[in-house]
Formats: C-alpha cells, sequence, structure tokens
C-alpha cells in the first residue's frame, strides 16, 4: 500500500535539513544511481513499487556490450551510429560502449545471473542492426526483471537509501538560479495535498513517454510528466520528435501491449502476412534485421493494407520456446496461443523515447541543480532510432556518472526545514473528467503523431492540445499536456523524415537537417502556436 500523506510526513521529518539528493523514478536507472552514490543519503520517490513502474523491468531483449572476443567498443559504436540515422553524438555513444564492460561487471558484483555459455563465458546473442552478437542476457528473454530483482535487493539493503512509494512527482522547485526540491503528491498521486522535498540535487529518472500513446509496451508511469516538469522549469529539450516504435507488440488488446522481443528475429524468426508471405524482402535488404524504425513501418503497411502481420517462430524456435522465451511463452499461453506451432499476431507500438532532457556527459542539465537518466534524458547516444539494447546500457552508464559527478561537489550542506506539506493543493489531483481527456490524449497521438505523421494531422494535434491545456486544472493533466506538445511540435517543425520520425509530406531525409533537436518549452509553444495556419499551407 502507498504511503499516506501523514506517514510520508512522520517518515521525512525523521532527518534533520532536508534531503542531500532526491531521485524521481524507481527505475533501472533511479535506483543504480542510488546504489552508486551509497553511503551519501538519498531519497527516492517512486510512483509504482520499486521497480513496478520502470520500463527497465519489462525488458526482455537484453544489454549490449562489447564483451565476446572479436567485438570490440569501436565496433558497438559503429553500429550505434549507423543505426542512429546521422544525428549520434559520437563523443557521448563512444563513452558509453567503452564503459559497458564497467557496468556488467557492477551488475555481476550485485548478483545478476547473465546467462553463460557452457565454457562459463557471457552468452552474448544478435539483435537487428548489431553486427556482432554482443547482447549479454538473462534466462533468455528476463533481463529487465532479473537486473531489477537482483538491484532492488541491494538498494533495500543499503541503509543510506530512503525509499517512499507512491510518490508522484508533480512539479521541480527552483529560486531562480538552480533547482531547490520537488513537490510530489502521495497516495499514488490521489492524494489531496502535497508534499515537498527540499533538496541540493534531484535526478530525474521518471521514465519516458510511452502512455502519452494508444498503444504501448511501457507501464502506466512512463507518461512524460518528468519531461514536462524539467520543461516547465526551464530546461533545454533534445530530439522529442524521435520517437521509437517496437515493432513486434503482441497484438492481444492488452494496455501495456506485450512485447515479442527483438531476440526472436535475431534468432531467425520471420514476419508474414495472413496467408504465410514473408513481407520483410519488400522493404529492407536486411529483412527482419532491418532497423526498427523500417520494420516498424513495414508492419504498419501490411496491416493498414488489410493483410495483417505475424511474427513466425515455428521454425527458428518451435519446441524450445517454453525455455528459451519464458515472458513471451506465456504471454501467448494466457489467450491459449501456442508459438511453437502458430504464428503470433502482431503490430507496432510506441516503444522507447529517443528524445529528453538534454544532458552533459555527466547527466547535468541545463537547470543547476537537476541531472537526468535513463529514458527521461536525452544523451544524444541514440539519434534520431535507438539501436536495440542500448536502452539498459544508456541507463546504467550515465547513472553511474551521475553519481561519480554529484559525489565530486561539495559536502553536504544542511537545508533548512524538512519536507514538509504543503496543504490542500490549488489544483488537486485529477479528475475523472480529466482522466477521459488523457485518453481523448492517447488516442490523438497515436492517430497524428505515431508512426507516420503529416504537417495536417500534426497541426490538428496541436490545435487540440492548446484547446485541451486551456482547461487543464491540474498539474498531473498539464504535464501529459506539455509532454505531448513538446512531440509533436517538434515533429511538426522537422520537415523531412529520419530514424523513428517519418513525414509522409517529407519522406526522405535533408541532409541540411542531419543535425539534433534543441528547445525549449517557450519554443514549442511558439511552433504550436504558428503551426495550424502553416498546415493548411503544407
Amino acid at each position: 500500500m502507498a504511503p499516506t500523506t501523514s506517514n510520508s510526513r512522520a517518515i521525512a521529518r525523521g532527518r534533520d535539513g532536508g534531503d542531500d539528493v532526491v531521485i524521481l523514478g524507481g527505475g533501472l536507472a533511479g535506483i543504480f544511481c542510488a546504489r552508486k552514490l551509497a553511503p551519501r543519503p538519498v531519497t527516492v520517490l517512486t510512483a509504482a513499487p520499486l521497480g513496478g513502474g520502470g520500463s527497465y523491468y519489462w525488458a526482455q531483449g537484453g544489454m549490449a556490450a562489447a564483451v565476446a572476443d572479436g567485438d570490440d567498443p569501436e565496433k558497438h559504436l559503429a553500429d550505434t551510429i549507423a543505426a542512429g540515422a546521422g544525428t549520434v553524438d559520437a563523443a557521448m555513444a563512444g563513452l558509453m560502449t567503452r564503459e559497458a564492460k564497467a557496468r556488467i561487471e557492477d551488475l555481476l558484483g550485485y548478483g545478476v545471473p547473465f546467462d553463460r555459455d557452457d565454457a562459463g563465458r557471457l552468452a552474448v546473442g544478435r539483435e537487428a542492426a548489431h553486427s556482432e552478437r554482443r547482447i549479454v542476457h538473462v534466462r533468455g528473454d528476463r533481463a529487465g526483471l532479473e537486473i531489477m530483482t537482483a538491484l532492488i535487493e541491494r538498494v533495500k539493503a543499503t541503509p543510506s537509501i530512503r525509499v517512499l512509494e507512491g510518490f508522484v512527482g508533480e512539479t521541480l522547485v527552483h529560486d531562480g538560479r538552480s533547482i531547490r526540491g520537488v513537490i510530489a503528491r502521495p497516495d499514488e498521486g490521489r492524494a489531496t495535498a502535497t508534499v515537498e522535498f527540499p533538496t541540493r540535487a534531484v535526478v530525474l529518472a521518471s521514465g519516458g513517454i510511452g502512455h502519452l500513446y494508444r498503444v504501448t509496451t511501457n507501464p502506466p508511469q512512463s507518461n512524460g510528466h518528468g519531461l514536462a516538469m524539467a520543461a516547465r522549469a526551464g530546461a533545454i529539450v533534445a530530439d522529442p520528435e524521435f520517437v521509437q516504435f517496437h515493432p513486434t507488440a503482441i497484438d492481444i488488446g492488452r494496455d501495456p501491449a506485450p512485447l515479442a522481443t527483438e531476440a526472436l528475429r535475431g534468432e531467425g524468426s520471420i514476419l508474414i502476412d495472413r496467408t504465410g508471405r514473408r513481407f520483410m524482402a519488400d522493404y529492407h535488404r536486411d529483412l527482419e534485421l532491418a532497423p526498427r524504425d523500417v520494420v516498424a513501418r513495414a508492419i504498419h503497411a501490411e496491416i493498414a493494407a488489410g493483410r495483417g502481420a505475424f511474427l513466425d517462430a515455428r521454425e527458428a524456435v518451435g519446441a524450445a520456446f517454453p525455455t528459451k522465451f519464458p515472458t513471451v511463452w506465456e504471454t501467448c499461453a494466457s489467450v491459449c496461443l501456442d508459438p511453437r506451432v502458430e504464428p503470433i499476431p502482431i503490430a507496432p507500438a510506441q516503444h522507447y523515447h529517443m528524445g529528453g532532457v538534454k544532458t552533459d556527459a555527466d547527466g547535468r542539465t541545463s537547470i543547476e541543480g537537476l541531472w537526468a537518466c535513463g529514458e527521461v534524458a536525452s544523451t544524444g547516444v541514440h539519434g534520431a532510432n535507438r539501436l536495440a539494447s542500448n536502452s539498459l546500457l544508456e541507463a546504467v552508464v550515465f547513472a553511474s556518472r551521475i553519481a561519480e559527478a554529484i559525489d565530486g561537489r561539495a559536502a553536504p550542506v544542511a537545508i533548512a526545514g524538512a519536507p514538509l506539506d504543503r496543504g490542500p493543493a490549488d489544483t488537486g489531483p485529477a479528475d475523472a473528467d480529466e482522466a477521459r481527456a488523457t485518453e481523448t490524449v492517447r488516442d490523438l497521438m497515436a492517430r497524428h503523431v505515431g508512426v507516420i505523421r503529416d504537417a495536417a494531422g500534426l497541426g490538428r494535434a496541436l490545435e487540440v492540445l492548446a484547446d485541451l491545456e486551456k482547461k487543464a486544472r491540474s498539474v498531473d493533466f498539464r504535464n501529459t499536456l506539455i509532454a505531448a506538445r513538446l512531440v509533436t511540435a517538434a515533429a511538426f517543425a522537422r520537415r523531412e523524415s529520419r530514424g523513428g520520425h517519418f513525414r509522409s509530406d517529407f519522406p526522405a531525409a535533408e541532409p541540411t537537417l542531419a543535425h539534433r533537436t534543441f528547445l525549449t518549452l517557450a519554443e514549442a509553444r511558439a511552433i504550436a502556436a504558428s503551426a495550424p495556419s502553416k498546415a493548411l499551407s503544407a
């Protein structure tokens, strides 16, 4: 059960002088950073039970790292740059690939049981757009679950880490120069009163934007609110238009959509239509191992044409399915589908956000005292299209770097006053009307800001979002709308197709636009204000 406001007050006042570091988010990036900061005092605020609200908890593919004979970080870097469609920050990506092995060793030290081969070496698999077998797994498709389970055990055993569950972040407090605290709403966002946590450093690790979309593989807590909080505080946002849609969500009507891991295609599974025709030859020379954006658009096109799309693992995996891919097997079995003998129905689903709060190599944002890691951050390592299994790696690499950078600052200083209830909030939590309006936003984003976009649809989306924002009462709903506006405005402004961003009215990549996007909330509002009239003439 989530802590009540009174309980949270008692917990908060058990420590003198505020919190040294507050981490907003209890997924992989947040708790890895907390563990790396030990024994420095840290408070982790998480909306869901620890680990349960993080996308990484659900990750099936694994973690990319050049740990096998014949592979090296430079090869990994080259693959990352190639997948990123011209906008990868090569320096940042190189830093990530070179530090990958050390972070794998950290996780091994925390007890993560990565799969090993008969010789006792780390077992590695291959996924789309990787030139080598370099994906480390745990029990086939349980990497996220097993990594998080091991880390959570370590966090719970670390006295310097205080975890407060059921707290939904709403606003960053700043004094005009630097961030000074976080305002959060207890009881999973349902409480009428908020709690302020003064602090000298905030680490945003709040996840991605999946639940801005109708079909997503992300948990409900991945709703873009951390991105919106940072933007409202004045932080620079990077690459918000670049959204990755996983090609092979299992199409059985669930929300979130369960995932058929990329590793299935790495093992030789193929994509077919309802007649059994293998269709990827029509779209890319690399067939099923083409970059994710290409595969997602191919599947989208097959479904739109009425031919359907299915993942056929009968020959590639067959009888080994229950032991080799237990998570996918259990999902299929729950709807009486046997992937050993029948194809799996699939559809694209929002899966990952390459954009986020702009950070440097140590996770610093453009605002003093605010750091970001994991999917809420945009380090530049993914460019316009994330390479498979680089997300888990990015999370731990930059979470570790944040911990090192914060530890290199001056010793902790007391902050006047402990976290205190702010009393009844001016707007209160989101009500039933705003909950229904959130579903409208999800439909709008899926229809107009999804796999395929155009000026008219993006312009329409911006108009609707602006109208909804005028009526928004709660901070919660306003954060949803701001996150959606950032993505949509940047997508409207980028008049080309690149990576995860595809414009049917500008289907080719424009060489002069082979660069990252940087914008503030004020700039996104300016784009939105001019978009509807421009959309009509585009």
